[in-house]
Formats: structure tokens, C-alpha cells, sequence
């Protein structure tokens, strides 16, 4: 496939107030390709000048109102062209996200479908944006409530899943009725350049969808600025504090999806072969860079030496290269900055006492790789039990009752998700109503729908993306109250 691959732009221009702006004389961003460390091209830094440029566009939209202002149907014709145009596209898409990412080609494909099955889902949500007539006397008033956009929404994209996630906040805040200025992840921002031109062909009028690229700069102008009154963010619990600090000043509204530290809990009557395979998938799926990784491994202690000799030898077949190879499970990680933190954290899972059983290392050869690296012996007070890793490591937690699984699991500052491996219903129940954490998937894992909220407890940030809380959370809710 790579030889196959057409060349980018030298420079990829950012889209505000309908025009592609190449930002003559800027500052330029790189953009490498993570499986040859090959520059893909460059990307301009958003002035503070283009960045007021965006916003004013959006906010003109919200006040004329040239979108929330359209029938409903008009908007879900619309957003419904936006999801036929990446279905059309998928592979260019794809791929794109691959080279710019590093993820495996499999995954980007996945990924861009479920952007397009997001765009589907929402596209019917400006018609079921209903508000309720409220009884609150004997008939002396009239009393209803309706959802009005809640106006200009930033959103700021984490690099991990570039078109996915950043589907699955502007697909609401349009159904919504909400202006955007998206600013992507400086490592990835290629394939929300290209979502934006696909609104603009679908039909999404001028000013209503504005990406700008740069680095930090750029998303901490926008998580301050007084016309920008709601900001969604997915990224790191760190910069999450900083976006929550910052939208303090005048009360912006929040969605803030952070990191996590998932739960994998496997108990001794669990299907071991597929519990086995779905441990490399939500271990190591996209290299580990998922903040739902289940990193954190726990095992009964009953059927700890055999489950320790079934993963080692499933982590040994994994495959590792470039994810446009096809049939790899593990591509490079997206920077050499973030392969050295990951190799930190297994230099620290060494020094802490943890029992490295495979992996570990870096293959020779181009590209930002880490070896699917499987820790045993590892107790919740350890690092790498602690922290975020967002890379191909997994540490194996025994325990011995149920108990103890809850009480390892809920040690821990994040709460998005968690996973439980049972065949006794009514322990997926309980361990269902004691996890703290957004989601807990049970004999499965990652599953995610446009239709089905999530989000996370604690560090894991506040707010959902998807289903309709995620509407919800683009609208302020208002009351009328008429006297008869």
C-alpha cells in the first residue's frame, strides 16, 4: 500500500470563515509520519489574529443564526450527507489517518465508519430536540421548556483517535444547533482538515465549522476567549486541569474526557481463551495509546500461573509494524516523545520490582516502536498501576475474592472504565453496581455506540460525549412560564 501513496501538500492550510488559510509567513508545524519518521508535511500556527478570526465566524453564525435557524430536517439532510460522504471516502480517509497517526489500517478503517455512524446518529437529533409542557397550577399558567444551542462550542482533540473522537463532538454540537472551532492535536490534524471540507460540500453553511491547527497556544486562546461559551476537550487529566481552570472565568460549559487506568478483571469461571484474546485487543489495540486501555490486568490468584503462561504466549505472537502493512495489531507510537515516556514507565515498572515477562524493548529499524511488553508481580501501589502509560504494556494483578478485585480496582484516581470476565450473571451484576467508573463492559470490551453515552468519574473528567447526553450537553435548557 505505501507505494501507492500520493504526496501530501507541502503545507496543509487551516479552514476559518469558509477559506483555506495557508497563514503566509507562520510558524510551521511538522507533521511525521510515525512508521518512517518521514515528514508528511507541515501545518501553520494560528496566530492569536487568526484564531479571533475563527471564533468571530462562528459566533456571526450562532447570532444570524444560519444554521440553528434552518428547519430541523434541512440540518438532518445535511449531517446525513456529511456521514454519505465519508462512507464514500472511507479509504482515503483511512489511510490518511493511518500515515498520520501510525494506528493500524484496520482501526482507521473502523474509525472512520463509526465517525460516519456517528454523523448518522445525530443527524436525526435536531427533530427530537423537544422540549415538555410543565402542569404547575390549576391552569392559570402555561409552562414549557425548550433546548436553544448553548453557542460558540471549542473542541479540542487528543491525538489518538483524531477523526473518531472528533466525530463524536461535532456531530452533536451541530445536531445541536452549535457553531464549532476545532482545534486538533498538532500531531494529527490531517484528517479534520479534510472533515471540515466534507461539511462544507455537504451543505454546512460558511462559519459554522472552523479548524485551526497549532499547539497549545492555540487551544489555551480558545478555552479563554468570551465569545467561546462551551468547550469539550478530550486529552490528558493534566491539560484537562489546566481547560477546567481556564473556562472558570466566565462560566464556559464543560465536557472534559481525560485519561484512565481501566480495570481488566478476569475471575477463575471466565472463558479464558477469549478472555486471552480480547486482553491483546484492549492491551494493546492501537498500540495502547487508548485511555480505556485495560491496562491494569487483575487476575484471581486461583488461575493466576496459567493465565500468566496464556498471555505470555499471546503477547510473544503479536504482531508489530506499520499499521498500512495490514493484519498488524501494534504500530509505532505516534512521537519519539511519546515512545520515551512509555519507556520510562517500564524502566520504572523494573526498578519498583515488577517481573518483565516479554517485551520491553525497541526493534531496530525506522519508526517510533515499542515492544508489547507484559509486566507479572505487579501491585496496585506500583507506577505503572498508578499512571497513565498510553503505550503496549499491560501489568498482571493478582487477587484472590471478589472483594479484593473491587477493592484494587477502585484504588486508583481515574474512573472511566473497567472490564469483568464471569460466567456467573449474578457477579456481573454486582461487580456491575461496584465499579466506579463510566462504563463496565463485561464479557467484552471497548465496545462504544453513537447511541450510548460515555465518560468518566474523578480524574477521568466530568461530562459525556456520545448518545444524548452528549446533545444534552451542547444545549442550555430554558423555561417559559405564560400567564393565561
Amino acid at each position: 500500500m505505501r507505494d501507492n501513496l500520493q504526496p501530501l501538500a507541502e503545507v496543509e492550510p487551516f479552514y476559518a470563515d469558509g477559506e483555506w488559510v495557508s497563514a503566509e509567513g507562520a510558524e510551521l508545524i511538522d507533521v511525521f509520519d510515525p512508521a518512517t519518521e518521514q515528514l508528511l508535511t507541515r501545518v501553520p500556527q494560528a496566530s492569536e489574529a487568526e484564531v479571533d478570526r475563527a471564533v468571530a465566524a462562528a459566533k456571526a453564525a450562532f447570532d444570524d443564526r444560519r444554521w440553528s435557524g434552518m428547519s430541523p430536517h434541512d440540518r438532518s439532510r445535511i449531517l446525513n450527507r456529511v456521514a454519505d460522504i465519508i462512507e464514500e471516502r472511507v479509504e482515503e480517509l483511512a489511510i490518511l489517518e493511518t500515515r498520520d497517526n501510525g494506528k493500524p489500517i484496520e482501526r482507521s478503517r473502523a474509525d472512520t465508519l463509526s465517525s460516519a455512524r456517528t454523523f448518522r446518529y445525530y443527524a436525526g437529533a435536531p427533530s427530537r430536540l423537544g422540549g415538555s409542557v410543565v402542569p404547575v397550577d390549576g391552569g392559570e399558567h402555561h409552562v414549557y421548556t425548550t433546548y436553544e444551542p448553548v453557542g460558540v462550542a471549542a473542541i479540542i482533540l487528543p491525538w489518538n483517535f483524531p477523526i473518531m473522537t472528533g466525530s463524536f463532538k461535532l456531530a452533536p454540537a451541530l445536531a445541536a444547533g452549535c457553531p464549532v472551532v476545532i482545534k486538533p492535536a498538532e500531531q494529527t490534524p490531517l484528517t479534520m482538515l479534510r472533515i471540515a471540507a466534507i461539511c462544507a460540500e455537504a451543505g454546512v453553511p460558511t462559519g459554522v465549522v472552523n479548524v485551526v491547527t497549532g499547539d497549545g497556544r492555540v487551544g489555551a486562546q480558545l478555552t479563554t476567549h468570551p465569545d467561546i461559551a462551551k468547550v469539550s476537550f478530550t486529552g490528558s487529566t493534566e491539560v484537562g486541569r489546566k481547560v477546567m481552570t481556564a473556562a472558570t472565568g466566565d462560566f464556559k460549559r464543560l465536557t472534559l474526557e481525560l485519561g484512565g487506568k481501566s480495570p481488566n478483571i478476569v475471575f477463575d469461571d471466565a472463558d479464558l481463551d477469549a478472555v486471552v484474546l480480547t486482553a491483546m485487543r484492549a492491551s494493546f489495540g492501537h498500540s495502547g495509546q487508548m485511555c480505556t486501555a485495560g491496562s491494569r490486568l487483575l487476575v484471581q490468584r486461583s488461575i493466576l500461573e496459567e493465565m500468566t503462561k496464556r498471555l505470555a504466549d499471546a503477547v510473544r505472537q503479536v504482531r508489530m509494524g506499520d499499521g498500512l502493512a495490514g493484519g498488524i495489531t501494534v504500530g509505532p507510537l505516534v512521537s519519539e516523545e511519546q515512545r520515551q515516556q512509555v519507556l520510562g514507565y517500564i524502566e520504572k515498572g523494573v526498578a519498583e520490582g515488577a517481573e518483565l515477562v516479554v517485551g520491553g524493548g525497541v526493534p531496530e529499524g525506522d519508526g517510533f516502536y515499542v515492544e508489547p511488553t507484559l509486566f507479572s508481580g505487579v501491585r496496585n501501589d506500583m507506577t505503572i498501576a498508578r499512571e497513565e502509560i498510553f503505550g503496549p504494556v499491560v501489568g498482571i494483578i493478582p487477587f484472590d475474592d471478589e472483594d479484593e478485585a473491587i477493592a484494587i480496582a477502585n484504588d486508583t484516581n481515574y474512573g472511566l472504565a473497567a472490564g469483568v470476565w464471569t460466567n456467573n450473571l449474578s457477579r456481573a451484576h454486582r461487580m456491575g453496581q461496584r465499579l466506579r467508573a463510566g462504563t463496565v463492559w463485561v464479557n467484552t470490551y471497548n465496545i462504544f455506540d453513537p447511541a450510548l453515552s460515555f465518560g468518566g468519574l474523578r480524574d477521568s473528567g466530568i461530562g459525556r460525549d456520545l448518545g444524548e447526553d452528549a446533545l444534552k450537553g451542547f444545549c442550555e435548557p430554558k423555561s417559559v412560564v405564560i400567564a393565561l
